[in-house]
């Protein structure tokens, strides 16, 4: 018999003693594959937003420069601006006019922005669906805001930015720059900060250490800062979560080792008749270790495949809140499916191998035993 057909011949009669063993082997699959899908879904979910901040992310500026005053962000004066393009490499600068505006009646900051390219008149607005799910002085297509002195503004609604956006757009409230300096106080002559394109990015470093010196009251930060805190952000928030499930994933692992490790008198009587039939012990570990690869694997495919419509069908409502953040605006949108191929490797090396190995421990300590105390002991 070739060593194909052996397996084949094995994996059919592991396949059958499973059946025979339903009750066991039910319990112990539910719950091994609700842990893979607890875990699944945390990972896949955090690699999903981590993809979608750095896809949006590319299109950022390459460089960013700041005023600061007292370790704090101020407000930089547009002649700057003569100063940074003076330096070798810098292709171009633009000012930038952004900003927040907490609304009391939502609980929620919002994000105040200029867009160079704003097609509407002075006094109108185009804002993310998250701002009209929160927005609590809202009538028809008029927002109310109070300015900075006081005085009460009413904008009109221009555009509503659609769903697919709104990982970027859900708190974003984006007018002209007369509006916006009307609403914040920022007077003519400065901006918030300054967007550097640069001709060569692996020069970066180096303009960043010119503009220091240039203009020692400012502070730089590079795109490759932003990727990074984002992601050092989204690993910190899935590894926080996973801690949460430790306990529960514990537990499993007990529930998974006194399953393994403890052989029923009928399985003892199995492997007491097989010996007796003249089965080597290598032939019963093999039966044995199908087993144990048999539950795991199908607990691992079971488990993946909910975790994939969990994560990226319906949004990971278990999980959303706690990835997303803690604030009171949340965004809703979709997370495109971005499943890494590494991830899933060490989630199968983490989930299957260990249970198909242990299965080898009791079953070993009985197959090497003689088949007479075997039958007696089952």
């Amino acid at each position: 018999m070739s060593w194909m057909e052996r397996q084949r011949s094995f994996l059919d009669l592991t396949l059958s003693s499973i059946l025979r063993r339903k009750g066991k082997n039910c319990s112990l699959l539910l719950v091994y594959t609700f842990m893979v899908f607890l875990i699944s879904s945390v990972v896949f979910f955090t690699n999903g937003l981590r993809y979608e901040a750095e896809t949006i992310l590319q299109n950022a500026p390459e460089m960013i420069v700041q005023r600061t005053m007292a370790g704090r962000q101020a407000l930089v004066p547009l002649n700057y601006m003569e100063e940074l393009k003076n330096i070798r490499g810098v292709r171009l600068v633009k000012p930038r006019l952004w900003g927040y505006y907490y609304h009391p009646a939502a609980r929620a900051n919002f994000t105040l922005m200029v867009s160079d390219e704003y097609p509407h008149g002075e006094g109108t607005v185009e804002v993310g669906e998250g701002v009209l799910r929160t927005w609590g002085t809202a009538k028809g297509d008029k927002l109310y805001f109070r300015a900075f002195n006081g005085e009460a503004l009413e904008l009109r609604l221009i555009n509503t930015f659609t769903s697919a956006s709104e990982l970027v757009t859900s708190d974003l409230i984006i007018m002209s720059a007369g509006t916006f300096r009307r609403l914040t106080g920022i007077p003519d002559g400065f901006a918030t900060d300054l967007a550097v394109t640069i001709r060569n990015p692996r020069e970066a470093l180096t303009i960043a250490e010119k503009v220091s010196l240039s203009l020692p009251d400012t502070r730089t930060i590079l795109r490759e800062d932003i990727l990074r805190t984002y992601a050092a952000l989204f690993d910190w928030r899935g590894g926080y979560t996973i801690v949460l499930l430790a306990g529960a994933f514990l537990a499993f692992l007990i529930f998974a080792w006194d399953k393994a490790t403890g052989l029923s008198a009928e399985e003892r009587l199995e492997i007491g008749i097989l010996k007796g039939l003249g089965w080597d012990t290598s032939d019963i570990l093999m039966i044995k270790f199908w087993e144990g690869s048999v539950i795991s694997l199908t607990a691992f495919f079971l488990g993946v495949l909910g975790a994939y419509i969990h994560t990226f069908l319906a949004s990971a409502p278990l999980f959303e809140h706690a990835l997303k953040g803690w604030a009171t605006l949340y965004p809703v949108f979709q997370v495109k499916p971005n499943v890494d191929a590494y991830q899933l490797a060490v989630l199968f090396l983490l989930t299957v191998l260990p249970y198909s190995f242990v299965c080898l421990i009791p079953a070993w300590k009985w197959a090497s035993s003689d088949p007479d105390v075997v039958m007696k002991q089952g």
